[in-house]
């Protein structure tokens, strides 16, 4: 297993995966993703923040990275901060626990680019998911209601979302 960066070779994949937790999300959560600008994915592997962890020569979860996120983060957005994104699980490969790897090679990433912070969202009310959040390392701080989303996806527009924080030393 490794984690490796996202290339343009990788985009019609990448939706592949997006496309299977969307109708994954819809069969066990009440708040699934409505799709992604394919501009936007394309601009996040260009900054190399798009990553994905392979095993065995396969693509087997991807998740994209942000130094800031001020929209959802609003004043806490200030803090030096890591923000994960988009994890998405092939679903030949879920229950593998990938959150636990990514966190583990997050927190490497974030201290090398003198962050303090992890931090991630997820539409509200999926306790299971909060709870496994929480066993990846997680502090769940609550949920919100975003009040701008000009940007976001559009899963974003409507509902509420769960917080969840990494404190790093």
């Amino acid at each position: 297993m490794e984690v490796i960066k996202s290339t343009d070779q990788d985009i019609d994949a990448i939706f592949e995966l997006y496309d299977a937790a969307t109708a994954y999300q819809k069969v066990v959560g009440s708040i699934n993703w409505l799709g992604f600008e394919r501009a936007m994915v394309a601009q996040t592997i260009k900054d190399d923040l798009q990553w994905q962890i392979v095993v065995d020569g396969e693509m087997a979860c991807v998740f994209t990275l942000t130094l800031s996120d001020p929209l959802i983060w609003e004043e806490k957005d200030k803090d030096p901060a890591v923000y994960i994104h988009r994890i998405a699980t092939n679903p030949k490969f879920r229950g593998m626990h990938f959150v636990k790897h990514i966190v583990g090679w997050v927190k490497n990433y974030a201290v090398e680019k003198q962050k303090s912070y992890i931090r991630m969202d997820t539409g509200a009310g999926n306790e299971k998911l909060n709870n496994y959040y929480v066993s990846c390392g997680f502090t769940y701080l609550g949920v919100t209601k975003l009040t701008n989303t000009v940007g976001l996806p559009l899963h974003y527009a409507k509902g509420t979302f769960s917080l969840f924080e990494i404190k790093l030393n």
